[in-house]
């Protein structure tokens, strides 16, 4: 049996996760040591070193794996049994055809920004979370426009009025940043973007930073239901006076590539980007 040791994450709550898992179990003991099947949703990863980590479920379940093993250094292998499959760009098949390509170091992961996201207010730090997507503050309810000031040093970015912002790393350019109207960015970029959600003056567009020194932004104004949201998962109320950060994590996200497309192949298959329009019904 090998010596690699391969760990098994998986949306267990997704139609044929759990079953598909389970079926290859047996194939998995005959080629690596698994030291654990979990679910991709449960907090940081503190066991031993895995040199592969094997995610079943869709782009959601990929960005929740990518916070659970925040730090550790250990790529993730995407699986999709979603819809879309941008970041989870494996089928079964191919992961069974490829993973030892992938252990012995034929096919090397792609290295990509993460962010550590960090929330203050009058008493201190409150809130911190790694993000493998995006960070967006949303203005809620009553859904009055919102006044947030953003500074990166010492240097004021810009004041944002409207309905919030997308902080986004390069592999969440595809995702909310995408529909807010923000720019693609090509995905080991070592940069954030950030796209304003509505904003009261037209002129205010996306802008794409270093994310050094960190991204300081401050509630200056906002509603009751005002939220941080990473990833578009956690959620987290913000107040007036609040402060969120937002700066690079000292270890990037490492994902499989699928060896046989590469990213501007996945942009026009999944997005169909860059492709010309269709004749006809």
């Amino acid at each position: 049996m090998s010596q690699h040791r391969v760990l098994i994450l998986g949306n267990m709550d997704k139609p044929g996760v759990a079953e598909q898992i389970e079926k290859l179990r047996p194939w998995f003991a005959e080629r690596v040591e698994v030291p654990g099947i979990h679910s991709a949703d449960e907090p940081r990863w503190t066991g031993d070193k895995v040199d592969l980590c094997v995610v079943f479920g869709g782009d959601g379940t990929l960005l929740s794996a990518g916070r659970m093993m925040a730090g550790t250094g250990a790529p993730l292998l995407g699986v999709n049994m979603g819809k879309l499959g941008f970041l989870a760009d494996f089928s079964v098949e191919h992961m069974q055809k490829h993973i030892e390509e992938v252990l012995d170091g034929e096919v090397q992961p792609t290295e990509r920004l993460m962010l550590d996201i960090s929330m203050q207010c009058s008493y201190g730090e409150a809130f911190t979370s790694p993000a493998t997507n995006d960070v967006a503050i949303s203005a809620g309810e009553p859904f009055r426009m919102i006044d947030l000031h953003v500074a990166q040093g010492p240097e004021t970015v810009a004041q944002y009025l409207g309905d919030g912002l997308v902080v986004s790393t390069p592999t969440g350019s595809t995702g909310y940043n995408l529909s807010t109207g923000g720019p693609l960015l090509q995905p080991t970029l070592h940069a954030v973007v950030i796209t304003p959600i509505a904003p009261h003056t037209l002129s205010l567009r996306p802008m794409v930073l270093q994310p050094s020194p960190p991204i300081r932004i401050t509630a200056r104004r906002v509603n009751p239901g005002t939220s941080v949201i990473i990833d578009g998962q956690i959620v987290q109320d913000l107040c007036d006076g609040h402060i969120v950060e937002v700066k690079a994590a000292e270890e990037p996200l490492r994902i499989i590539p699928h060896p046989g497309r590469h990213h501007f192949d996945t942009l026009a298959s999944k997005l169909q980007w860059g492709q010309s329009p269709h004749h006809g019904i």
